[in-house]
C-alpha cells in the first residue's frame, strides 16, 4: 500500500502539471509506462492488481495516474503534446475524435476478436482498432434490498409511478458528479427511451434522424421525472455514490437505485450474500438493456503500451479482474471458454452480456455521443430537474447543439443481439 500511494502522489503532481512529466519518474521508455485512469475506490483496487500482475510477469514499471476529471485532463494532455502512455478514454465519441486527429494509435485487428458485439465493434475508426473494452456495465438495472421490498419491484410505468407517490424517498437519486453532473439521469431517460420506443428508435436518435424534441424522445424524459418524482429533490447537489449509499444506511433512507453495479455503494460480502438484489428496466419480453464499457487506447509509440493493452485484454487478466472484491467488473469477452464469476449476483449479470443470451444489447447514449453534446445533455438533465416547464425549450437547444454532431458510431454498431 506504501508503494501504491507513493506513485499516486507522484503522478497526482504530474496531473497538477497537466501532464507535463507523464513519466512519474526516469527510466527506458521500453521498462515503464504510464496510463491514466478515472477510477477511484474498489473499482481502482481491482484494476490495480491486474496492474501488480502484470509488472511482475513483465519487469516492467506502470506508473498510474488517477483522475475524475478525464476528459479535461487527457485533453490538456494531448494538446500539450505530451499524453500518457495508454488512456481509459471518457467515452467513444472521444475515442473516435482522438482516432481522427491521429492521437491514438492504431492495435493489431486481432486484439478484440474475443469480444462480443457491440463491444467489439466500437473501438474501430475507420477500419483500424483504436481501442479495447476492458470492463464492461449494464446500465439498465434497477436495485433494491429483498429484506426492505419484500419483493422484486415491478418495472411497468404505472407500478414505477405508484411507488414514488407513496414514497416520497423511494429513489436513491444523485446527479452530482464533478464536469459530468447529470450523468446519472441521462443514462436513465436514454434507458426508458430505449424501453418504451426500441432499437429503432434509439438508433435514429443518436444518429440525428430523430429530434431531440420528437414525441419519443419527449415521452422517454417525462417518463424518467414522473417515476423519480419528489426523489428530484436536492438531486442535483447530491452525489451519486451517497445517493445510492442511501440503500446501505441502517435503517436505510432510500428503496431503489438505478444503474450499474459498480456505480452503487453495496459491501461485498453484502452482495456476495445477496443481501441486494436487481430487475432488468425494460419489463419482459423487451429484454434490451443499454450497456457501457471502458475502452483503453494507446497515445505514444512505446512498446510497453502494447504489452500492457495486450495483457489487460487477455483471458487471464479478464478473469482475475472480475474477482476482485468491491469491484464489480464485467468482462466483454465472449469466446472461448466463460470467465468464472465468484459473486452470484455478478455472475447472473454477466450472463446477459454473454453470446446467445437473448438480450439486444445498446451502448450507452451519452457515451457514444460527441463530447460536446453529451455535456449539454449533462446539462439539461439539471436544468429540467430544477424546472421541469422548461422541457420543451431545453431539447429545442439540444436539437440547436445536435447539428452537425450526430454520434460518431455509425447506427449498425450501436445496437447488436449479444453475439
Amino acid at each position: 500500500m506504501a508503494t501504491l500511494m507513493a506513485r499516486l502522489t507522484r503522478c497526482a503532481v504530474a496531473l497538477g502539471l497537466l501532464l507535463t512529466a507523464v513519466a512519474c519518474g526516469s527510466g527506458p521508455p521500453s521498462d515503464r509506462l504510464t496510463v491514466m485512469v478515472p477510477w477511484s475506490g474498489p473499482e481502482f483496487q481491482a484494476f490495480y492488481s491486474v496492474i501488480r500482475s502484470f509488472e511482475e510477469d513483465t519487469g516492467i514499471q506502470v506508473d498510474v495516474l488517477v483522475t475524475r476529471a478525464q476528459t479535461q485532463q487527457l485533453d490538456a494532455a494531448v494538446a500539450a503534446d505530451a499524453p500518457p502512455d495508454l488512456a481509459v478514454l471518457p467515452s467513444v465519441g472521444a475515442l473516435d475524435q482522438y482516432a481522427r486527429d491521429d492521437s491514438l494509435k492504431p492495435l493489431d485487428a486481432a486484439i478484440t476478436e474475443d469480444y462480443t458485439q457491440p463491444f467489439r465493434g466500437l473501438g474501430i475508426v475507420q477500419d483500424k482498432v483504436y481501442a479495447v473494452p476492458v470492463k464492461a456495465d449494464v446500465k439498465s438495472l434497477i436495485w433494491y434490498t429483498p429484506e426492505v421490498t419484500l419483493k422484486p419491484p415491478s418495472t411497468k410505468m404505472p407500478a414505477l409511478q405508484a411507488l414514488s407517490r407513496e414514497r416520497p424517498e423511494t429513489w436513491c437519486l444523485g446527479l452530482a458528479s464533478g464536469p459530468t453532473s447529470g450523468w446519472p439521469g441521462a443514462d436513465w431517460i436514454a434507458d426508458m427511451l430505449l424501453s418504451q420506443s426500441g432499437t429503432d428508435t434509439y438508433k435514429d436518435w443518436l444518429s440525428g434522424e430523430l429530434e431531440w424534441n420528437s414525441p419519443e424522445v419527449r415521452a422517454a424524459w417525462k417518463a424518467w421525472r414522473s417515476i423519480v418524482a419528489d426523489s428530484v429533490k436536492n438531486a442535483p447537489e447530491k452525489k451519486f455514490s451517497e445517493a445510492a449509499g442511501g440503500m446501505t444506511a441502517k435503517p436505510p433512507t432510500c428503496a431503489l437505485a438505478h444503474g450499474t453495479l459498480s456505480a452503487m455503494s453495496f459491501p461485498p460480502s453484502a452482495v456476495a450474500e445477496e443481501a441486494y438484489d436487481y430487475v432488468t428496466s425494460a419489463p419482459e419480453p423487451k429484454r434490451r438493456l443499454e450497456v457501457s464499457a471502458d475502452f483503453v487506447g494507446r497515445f505514444t509509440k512505446n512498446p510497453s503500451g502494447t504489452a500492457l493493452i495486450t495483457y489487460l485484454s487477455s483471458a487471464k487478466a479478464q478473469q482475475a479482474w472480475v474477482n476482485q472484491p468491491g469491484g464489480y467488473g464485467f468482462s466483454a469477452r465472449g469466446q472461448g471458454k466463460p470467465l468464472e464469476y465468484e459473486n452470484p449476483v455478478q455472475k447472473r449479470i454477466a450472463k446477459m452480456l454473454r453470446p446467445n443470451s437473448g438480450y439486444t444489447l445498446c451502448f450507452s447514449a451519452a457515451d457514444a455521443m460527441a463530447p460536446d453534446l453529451s455535456a449539454a445533455f449533462y446539462r439539461a438533465v439539471l436544468d429540467y430537474t430544477a424546472d421541469a416547464s422548461r422541457l420543451k425549450s431545453l431539447l429545442k437547444g439540444l436539437d440547436k447543439v445536435q447539428l452537425d454532431r450526430n454520434s460518431p458510431v455509425p447506427p449498425d454498431k450501436l445496437c447488436a443481439p449479444a453475439t
